[in-house]
């Protein structure tokens, strides 16, 4: 018969394979809708509702991911803004597609993730734990950009969707004009930041991005954007209960790995930021922890 002290040495393995157990075969499929109100609009604006897609990671045959993310246009939100990594298979462009359904009907905005361009390689879990595996950490990115993501661009922009990569566009969303700014990914050096301030006679102006880098989070803080969204943590993915995130592949703080916070540089009042924990993984890491894939709906006030 087993000992006290041989269960006691194997207590903290077993509790170690049964969250991994939970983690990859329930939580990265218990997918939430979070709901956050961010007062960013005039005094005595009607709402507006923003839902806040990222990281999606689609697969060929991922039914549930797709039937739930259809579902999501019963909300009836006033606009869509996706923040990328939308695929994760070379042949997934309809399959991201077909789970979007009718949201491609209404008012969005976009950008694009690494994985939009780069198909997914296996990569070391302690090189994501050490700091990211962006270019700035020697990520794999020295390849062609193998992913269907100019078939992706094309589809969402001939569903009207607005393509905000290195980009600024308007948008009229509920009688209201919203002024857009957008960067291509930061995590991969893309992004081209300029120093034009948010247009002030919007009715908002709002900064999207893929990665929330701090140098883009910084730029748009200082040229008066109220809001800002942007995805690619996943939250953190593994994450201790009771701690939070222990990692954000980027250079944000893991306080706000996910959520909606602030944004402030000496000197300027403080943007607000949404970072969507996502909905997806990588297809060589299948699992989250105490982090639900997610989307969000916004709702803008007064």
């Amino acid at each position: 018969m087993p000992t006290a002290r041989s269960l006691a040495l194997a207590a903290p393995f077993v509790a170690g394979a049964a969250t991994l157990a939970y983690g990859a075969l329930y939580e990265v499929r218990a997918f939430t809708l979070r709901r956050f109100t961010v007062p960013v609009l005039e005094p005595g604006s009607r709402p507006l509702r923003v839902l806040h897609l990222s990281d999606a990671h689609m697969l060929p045959g991922q039914h549930r991911k797709a039937e739930w993310l259809r579902g999501l246009a019963a909300l009836e939100p006033d606009l869509v803004v996706n923040t990328g990594d939308n695929i994760a298979h070379l042949d997934a462009a309809p399959a991201v597609l077909d789970a979007y359904g009718d949201l491609l009907d209404l008012p969005g905005v976009f950008v694009f993730g690494s994985n939009d361009y780069f198909s997914p390689r296996r990569k070391s879990p302690l090189a994501y734990l050490r700091g990211g595996s962006g270019t700035q950490a020697g990520g794999d990115w020295e390849r062609p950009r193998d992913m269907p993501f100019e078939e992706l661009r094309s589809a969402f922009t001939n569903r009207g969707w607005l393509d905000l990569s290195n980009r600024h566009d308007d948008l009229t969303v509920d009688g209201r004009r919203l002024a857009f700014v957008g960067v291509d990914d930061p995590h991969l050096e893309y992004d081209e930041l300029d120093d034009l301030p948010a247009d002030p006679s919007a009715d908002l102006a709002i900064g999207v991005a893929h990665a929330p880098y701090l140098r883009v989070l910084d730029r748009w803080n200082r040229s008066g954007y109220p809001l800002i969204l942007a995805g690619h943590t996943h939250g953190g993915q593994l994450c201790l209960p009771g701690w939070g995130a222990l990692v954000t592949n980027c250079d944000l703080d893991t306080r706000r790995a996910k959520g909606l916070h602030q944004h402030r540089t000496p000197g300027h009042d403080a943007s607000w930021m949404h970072v969507s924990a996502g909905l997806g993984t990588s297809p060589y890491a299948p699992i989250r922890v105490a982090c639900r894939p997610e989307a969000t709906l916004l709702t803008l006030t007064g």
